[in-house]
């Protein structure tokens, strides 16, 4: 019974369980299922990765409380932050990171102030979940905080990933 009393840890990167148009064929046809996407906000200063659901609607911990605009002077000597949209999909071998995408986001705390562009965001999701890979533009850092999360996630995943994922976060000394 001990067990039972224990809340589950949900790690996973799922976040809405069934299709929305199971089951009939009318509103809602042809819409893109979020199923497979999970969004990864990345802490460049502190080297940590984490799933945060809330980035969906914009409203993570690390967003909350903060006024967003396009202007990066707003947000000046704030904290930098990656968004990665991680779509998992299914081969015949079993899942694999099948879109990674990643867009900038800075965080002043003490101004309450921050720098992101929406419709990057937005445009950056929908790329993840046509299974394109978007990584390459990323720091060397940040690049290896994203490379050793997923593989720490599930490394069977990873093996199984596409080798553009595997080059794009690979880190070169010559750069």
């Amino acid at each position: 019974m001990a067990n039972e009393e224990k809340p589950k840890q949900k790690i996973g990167f799922t976040i809405i369980k069934n299709d929305p148009t199971d089951g009939h064929k009318g509103y809602g046809i042809g819409s893109l299922s979020l199923e497979n996407v999970s969004p990864v906000i990345i802490d460049i200063e502190e080297g940590v990765a984490r799933v945060e659901i809330g980035a969906m609607h914009a409203r993570s911990d690390t967003e909350r409380g903060v006024k967003f605009t396009t202007n990066r002077e707003d947000s000046e000597g704030g904290k930098p932050y990656w968004l990665v949209w991680v779509t998992i999909d299914q081969k015949q071998e079993g899942p694999y990171y099948a879109g990674v995408t990643a867009c900038e986001m800075v965080v002043n705390r003490e101004k309450r102030r921050g720098y992101k562009i929406l419709a990057d965001h937005v445009n950056r999701m929908d790329k993840s979940m046509k299974r394109h890979i978007l990584v390459d533009f990323m720091d060397d850092r940040s690049k290896n905080i994203l490379r050793d999360f997923l593989q720490t996630h599930n490394r069977e995943i990873w093996d199984r990933s596409d080798e553009k994922l595997h080059n794009d976060l690979q880190v070169n000394s010559n750069k």
